[in-house]
Parts: C-alpha cells; structure tokens; sequence
C-alpha cells in the first residue's frame, strides 16, 4: 500500500499534535518527525507552521461543509419533525467522533484563549454556522407547512445551544457520551413536539 502523499502526512502529523500540545507547543521539526520527513524537507511544502495551520482549517471547513452541511448548503430539508430529529442526531454523532472533526474542535478549543484567528473559527463553527443552518432548514420546514410558524432564527438558538454545550461535555468527560446523547434525543422531541404543526 502506499504512503499516504507527504503534503497529507504533514498536515496530519500536525493536526494531531496542536490538538494534543496546542498550537504553540508543536515545533516544525516535531512535525515533519512526526510525519516521517526531516525538518528541512517540511519547507518544499509549506512556508511555516503558520501556512500549516492555514491550510489544515482550509481542509477541515471543506470537510466539514460537505459531511454536515454548510451556510450555502444546508442540506435536504426535512419532510417531517421524526427526520428532523434523525438528521440532527446524524450531525451530533458526525460531530463526536469524525477523527478530523474532533481533533479540529480540540485544538479550537484549546487555542481560542490564545490566538484571535483561532477565536473567531471558534465562534463561527461553534455557534454561528450551525445556528445558521438550521435557521434555513426551519424556515423551509415553516414554509413547506412541517413546523409551526415562529422565528426560525430564535429557532434555531433554541435548538442548537443545547447540543453544543453536550458536545463540550463529551469532549472534557467521554464517559458520560450516551448520558449526553440521551439528553440531546430527549431535547430534540421536546423540541419538535413543541414546534410541530
């Protein structure tokens, strides 16, 4: 089998490493180490750790836009409060346990408090793209006649705020992961009973 090409080793080696020493304790050596190159060879790809960071939220947004929806692709609206709820609980799973996803929102996690670039992918990650999304899902669903009329921004607060902070729950205790998934089922057909026509 083949060796996985070099640029892809390093931008691995790197990912796993910031969201395990953080950004700042990751040496470029270390990295091309890591990913079984020396040092030098590191540059024939890249200009610095930093273009390595750039790069690696360049593929993890891609990534992430294509498995969990993005602002320009919500993905299918549903056509009932049931698919509503397995769709979501979809993207909290994809969320968990994608290896990329995980050690990307580790390594976010860890470096918001230090990096203002990394603060702000933060938020928009976190909070604002998802809120997003389902603000367009809620109100193709109001439209299509699958959800009450309400505001689908407020909506979409409301539904979306709980499931992040289970998500970080998960992260700092993963042993409490199926208490948090049975809450976040429990919130979602609380809130599509709530919500239903």
């Amino acid at each position: 089998m083949d060796k996985a090409p070099t640029k892809d080793r390093i931008l691995d080696s790197a990912l796993t490493l910031f969201s395990e020493k953080g950004y700042d304790g990751v040496g470029v050596d270390l990295i091309a180490e890591n990913a079984g190159i020396k040092g030098p060879s590191l540059y024939k790809h890249f200009k610095g750790k930093e273009d390595i960071l750039g790069e690696l939220i360049e593929k993890a947004e891609r990534y992430y836009n294509a498995n969990f929806g993005s602002v320009k692709n919500p993905g299918k609206t549903p056509s009932s409060m049931e698919e509503l709820i397995v769709m979501s609980l979809q993207r909290v799973q994809f969320t968990l346990h994608d290896p990329l996803i995980k050690k990307v929102r580790k390594l976010l996690a860890m470096e918001q408090f230090r990096n203002k670039d990394i603060a702000l992918l933060a938020t928009k990650y976190n909070i604002d793209c998802v809120q997003e999304i389902y603000k367009q899902i809620f109100s193709a669903m109001i439209e299509n006649g699958v959800m009450r009329k309400c505001d689908p921004e407020l909506a979409s607060v409301t539904f979306a705020a709980p499931v992040s902070l289970f998500i970080q729950m998960c992260d700092r205790e993963p042993d409490r992961e199926q208490e948090a998934m049975e809450r976040i089922e429990k919130f979602f057909r609380y809130f599509a009973e709530e919500y239903k026509i």
